[in-house]
């Protein structure tokens, strides 16, 4: 398919008005859903798909198809929208269908067995069975649809906020994200202790307050992103270029996808070393989501790596579950520091201190006993709270405006890309290493968040520094 692209000269551009809290909290509602949807999935896939069979050296391997579809989905739809204008606006129409098809996942992926059969039950594809098979599938429509819509919320940001509102912006999108995520989390211990919907089942099915968790969260994400939608009116193209300033366009005939290379050979000094500090950072995440069940059944719960359907793995699950709500929990009350801290020394400094507090918070897992594994979670949560905001506020300062969306995927590349490495080493090296074990690679996972940490005092910014400098210059590295 080719586009049209362009060879521009941005002039001087008109601040963009400056939106009240309720505008930008309407401007992010939907992330909200979406963050519940990622919670259910971060909390439960590995379950679910022990469920149904999967050994835990494979859970790395199909989980692969998450990144994968982040990878692809998230520069093409950057791409789209940035030249995307119609009566919808330009990214609502991203986040509809991303809801649409993301509900859908939601729904079906827990009744992947009932979807097979009982004539498919049995039956195996390379050695695993059809159910996995349909499971991945359903995961992998699931997490493409998360990206199709978090990829333009993203951008939304950045296109209707001033820059010396972006740190604000993304503060209150953490915030709207670790209510989801809260939201997603618990709701399997939510439905078995308010609801009493129980989480035991048989052999090869998924439990019955997993399923009815996925259900409520297809419908908040839905109904959050409609919200988004209906509450929020995106600047037409005519008052956009306004604050995107006088162009000089040359225009050049390219293919999509050379185009997306192209920017990407391009990217600003600042992203490429922002980006180190998110691959090591999402290192350590993936491996926390896929492997912490696992680790909590074997490490805590004293179980063989091969017991996957028993009432005390799914009691592991459930309190899984409930130390990622409390993450999240946490991580929404750092939401609100996390300015007023970067005003008081920088952003900088406020992201190396949660990326400590996070890997101290992963080893805490392996050290500390059952009862206080609570305590990890502050830690974890901190480093959470600051990876959905810190890295977006120090970039947008250093991208062109008329290329947000398309660098904005782009800078997806580096969560992305560390989650495939893992996904396909992580599997051998637990069998290999730890003899699936899994809890001796999550302190690894701790390791990689202080490397991460300490790759962040490359980006150039004072590590204390005046607020108003820095809301007063727009870097360009």
């Amino acid at each position: 398919m080719a586009l049209s692209t362009f060879t521009e000269k941005v002039q001087t551009a008109i601040e963009k008005p400056k939106l009240s809290l309720s505008s930008i909290i309407n401007l992010s509602m939907g992330f909200m859903g979406i963050q519940m949807g990622f919670g259910l999935q971060n909390g439960n896939a590995s379950r679910i798909l022990q469920n149904f069979g999967a050994d835990v050296h494979h859970l790395s391997w199909f989980w692969l198809v998450a990144p994968f579809t982040g990878l692809i989905v998230q520069p093409i739809i950057g791409h789209m929208g940035d030249k995307t204008w119609g009566p919808m606006g330009r990214r609502k129409p991203y986040f509809l269908v991303g809801a649409i098809m993301a509900a859908l996942g939601l729904i079906f992926l827990p009744n992947a067995n009932i979807l097979a059969g009982e004539s498919l039950t049995a039956t195996e594809f390379i050695g695993i069975s059809a159910v996995l098979w349909i499971g991945v599938a359903f995961l992998a429509l699931m997490d493409a649809s998360f990206n199709i819509s978090m990829e333009p919320f993203r951008a939304l940001v950045g296109d209707m906020l001033p820059k010396s509102q972006g740190t604000l912006g993304f503060s209150v999108q953490t915030v709207l994200i670790s209510i989801g995520a809260i939201l997603g989390s618990f709701m399997p211990w939510i439905m078995t202790n308010a609801f009493n919907v129980s989480n035991v089942t048989t052999a090869g099915s998924v439990p019955a307050n997993v399923v009815y968790s996925f259900y409520v969260g297809a419908f908040i994400l839905l109904g959050s992103i409609v919200y988004t939608i209906v509450t929020i009116k995106e600047y037409p193209p005519e008052e956009f270029k306004k604050y995107q300033g006088a162009v000089e366009e040359e225009k050049e005939k390219t293919n999509m996808m050379s185009a997306i290379l192209s920017d990407a050979l391009k990217m600003p000094k600042r992203m490429r070393r922002l980006g180190w500090v998110q691959f090591f950072s999402w290192f350590g995440l993936f491996t926390m989501w896929v492997y912490t069940t696992s680790a909590l059944a074997t490490h805590h719960y004293g179980l063989a790596p091969t017991d996957n359907a028993s009432a005390a793995f799914n009691d592991a699950g459930d309190y899984t579950g409930f130390l990622f709500g409390w993450y999240n929990a946490f991580a929404l009350v750092f939401a609100f520091l996390l300015t007023p801290m970067a005003k008081k020394t920088s952003r900088k400094f406020v992201h190396f201190t949660a990326l400590v507090s996070g890997g101290l918070g992963l080893l805490g897992l392996y050290f500390l006993p059952q009862d206080w594994l609570i305590i990890s979670m502050i830690g974890i949560g901190f480093a959470w709270a600051s990876i959905l905001s810190m890295p977006y506020a120090l970039l947008i300062d250093s991208l062109p405006v008329n290329k947000m969306g398309v660098y904005m995927g782009i800078f997806n590349f580096f969560i992305v890309i560390p989650q495939i490495i893992n996904g396909i080493i992580g599997g051998p090296i637990v069998h290999a290493f730890f003899q699936d074990y899994a809890m001796l690679y999550l302190v690894m996972g701790g390791a990689f968040f202080v490397l991460a940490a300490f790759l962040t005092l490359r980006v150039e910014e004072p590590l204390f520094n005046e607020a108003e400098q820095l809301e007063a210059r727009s870097t360009h590295e």
